[in-house]
């Protein structure tokens, strides 16, 4: 399934060959990084391909992690995971920036120990606090 989208003024534009699930994330980092949770959908690394990169700007905010915004408009536009298992890393994309978001439902919530009370969503699907969901993003 191919996805397009873009930030708010359009100067990152990118496509997603395949995208994997959409999740919430209740961490404080991304409560202050978007406002809110982060609503990500998952694109492989070799699926992303992005023009405009030279308005995006890049910041490292944890030992596996990075995030980025346009430096134009300054819409969040991905929490990239550096580290994976086999040497590769997958971008979590807002849901926000996708032009078409109506076929991909939400299927898990992690750092739900972090979720204000107003953040509840529907659903029957995983809900991880912060102790379950860290070991896999650092084993240390």
């Amino acid at each position: 399934m191919t996805k397009t989208g873009s930030c708010f003024c359009g100067a990152v534009q990118f496509v997603a060959s395949e995208i994997g699930t959409l999740g919430a994330c209740h961490c404080t980092s991304c409560q202050r990084w978007t406002g809110g949770p982060l609503l990500g959908v998952t694109v492989p690394e070799a699926a992303m391909a992005v023009t405009g990169s030279d308005h995006v700007v890049t910041r490292r905010t944890s030992g596996w992690a990075s995030r980025s915004n346009c430096g134009s408009c300054g819409s969040p536009l991905w929490y990239r995971y550096d580290k994976g298992e086999d040497g590769s890393g997958h971008y979590e994309v807002p849901l926000g920036l996708f032009d078409e978001q109506d076929d991909i439902p939400l299927t898990k919530e992690i750092f739900i120990d972090f979720k204000p009370a107003g953040f509840d969503f529907a659903g029957d699907h995983p809900r991880r606090t912060r102790a379950e969901v860290m070991p896999s993003f650092d084993p240390s």
